[in-house]
């Protein structure tokens, strides 16, 4: 494995603990028939956005009433393997490190072999709507956030 944030490969994909199906439409494909070098990224949006619901912070950025908002400061994918229409992927997301706002991400798309297709990484800040700058995480969430991390990372 190529990817600069992965040190040693078997120990990092033993701390994923979540991931979602995704099935590869043939709208995400190109005219060579693999999937499009832009779709892996949507894949991670998807998982992310998945993730972030189990822990509960999705739906307290989505209320009328949040002050709050994620935005993904940065993304960058790494392609292991061609990916074609109608593969099975999954797509496991973790927390990689907890900063004062935000979180560095971590994705791994496997497909029904559980090889590697694509790994993956991101910064994902929270944003006040009000200031239009980051906002650091409250307490509970820091703890939310860490605890996570650290439980994903023991198995």
């Amino acid at each position: 494995m190529k990817a600069t944030y992965i040190e040693d490969f078997a120990s990092w994909k033993k701390g994923f603990s979540f991931s979602v199906p995704v099935h590869v439409r043939f709208s995400e494909t190109d005219m060579f028939g693999h999937v499009n070098n832009t779709v892996p990224i949507t894949y991670f949006e998807f998982a992310r956005i998945e993730y972030m619901k189990k822990l509960g912070l999705m739906q307290n950025w989505l209320t009328g009433e949040s002050k709050l908002f994620p935005v993904v400061a940065d993304i960058q994918v790494d392609y292991t393997q061609q990916v074609y229409f109608d593969e099975k992927l999954n797509v496991h997301v973790k927390i990689h490190s907890l900063g004062n706002s935000s979180i560095d991400i971590h994705y791994w798309v496997t497909n029904e072999k559980e090889e590697t297709c694509f790994t993956g990484r991101g910064a994902m800040v929270q944003i006040s709507k009000e200031t239009g700058k980051s906002h650091p995480w409250s307490e509970q969430e820091k703890e939310l956030l860490q605890n996570n991390r650290v439980a994903a990372a023991k198995l």
